[in-house]
């Protein structure tokens, strides 16, 4: 498998990176039998492996950490900080308090030295990002971690962390982690140019959007796993997208290839894209991703493929900034809303 730069810190990384979070309670709970998927990565060519503290909530990356060794030299390591890690308010987020904790409780679940890729998982408006900064910068400096990134910042996020980097002499991001689909194309608008501009790398995950476009669930009201029931209940019943995948199907059976591989070339053909977050559960899954890594899409196809489904759009649901669904974040206080 080729590899292609990590935006500018001089990592070499495989177009597929290895996406852990069905290791463990969530989805696989064998660890030898995910122990068998990331040998199969590695000797496939893949070098990149994400995972995060709190997926399992601290089971996935002794998983990962176990597969990995012996083989440590080969792997681009990321991991990720930020998520509730119990009910400690204080156990989450990006204040320097917590990262300096979250790092060493990282590196000791996986039993490695160093963290190749520290990623804040989430953007903390309650904490300064010179606070983040500054603490990831010491992480570096003393060589726990060789580069930081985030993921799902909007635009106006990461020009803002590269302001506050450059004015106090700070760490910059060096990648974005979001989600990118062909029915999720909201970051091309944005966030991909601005990532571009900064020569920041760029590993995108959900390339099947939750399964949808696996064509397992061809049409609303098809039984769905209880986890995509509980956390994408809009985006899994959601007519724009079931719809749009329909048409997607035709095109794929038009073009030759399964809906699976017309989904991860689309999202691996985009110029500032580095890599592709797969999440294979099982095996089988995984072989099926890998076989489709010789499939390139014909610029009549990404033709179609436009026509289907808007770039620089989400089709259906999408994003959605809080303010929009909360009121409390977009009026003033009644006693606070005058004008004198």
């Amino acid at each position: 498998m080729k590899t292609r730069p990590l935006g500018r810190t001089g990592i070499a990384v495989s177009p597929y990176c290895l996406g852990t979070m069905m290791f463990g309670p969530a989805g696989n709970p064998d660890p030898a039998d995910c122990h068998r998927i990331v040998h199969r990565a590695l000797d496939a060519g893949i070098n990149f492996i994400d995972t995060a503290d709190v997926y399992g909530y601290g089971a996935t990356e002794p998983i990962v950490g176990a597969a990995i060794k012996g083989r440590r030299d080969e792997v681009v390591l990321a991991t990720k900080f930020g998520g509730p890690m119990g009910d400690d308010p204080n156990r989450r987020g990006a204040s320097r308090r917590w990262i300096v904790t979250a790092v060493e409780e990282s590196l000791r679940r996986l039993d490695v030295d160093h963290i190749d890729l520290y990623q804040i998982h989430h953007f903390d408006p309650a904490t300064d990002l010179e606070e983040t900064l500054s603490a990831l910068t010491g992480l570096i400096t003393s060589g726990k971690v060789r580069a930081i990134g985030s993921s799902g910042f909007l635009a106006a996020d990461l020009v803002e962390a590269h302001l506050v980097a450059e004015l106090r002499g700070l760490a910059r991001l060096r990648t974005e982690q979001p989600p990118y689909s062909i029915l999720a194309r909201g970051i091309e608008r944005e966030v991909l140019p601005v990532c571009a501009r900064y020569g920041m790398g760029v590993l995108t995950w959900s390339p099947l959007s939750w399964g949808l476009l696996t064509g397992k669930y061809r049409r609303p009201g098809t039984p769905v796993s209880p986890g995509r029931a509980r956390w994408g209940p809009r985006h899994m019943t959601d007519e724009a997208k079931h719809a749009a995948v329909e048409r997607l199907a035709v095109l794929a059976e038009e073009a030759g290839i399964s809906l699976t591989h017309l989904a991860m070339s689309f999202a691996t053909t985009h110029p500032h894209v580095t890599s592709v977050i797969i999440g294979p559960r099982t095996l089988p899954q995984l072989d099926d991703l890998l076989a489709g890594r010789d499939v390139v899409l014909d610029d009549e196809v990404l033709d179609r493929i436009d026509g289907i489904a808007t770039p620089g759009t989400d089709t259906g649901v999408g994003y959605r900034p809080a303010p929009l669904d909360d009121a409390a974040l977009r009026r003033r206080p009644p006693r606070d809303r005058g004008a004198r």
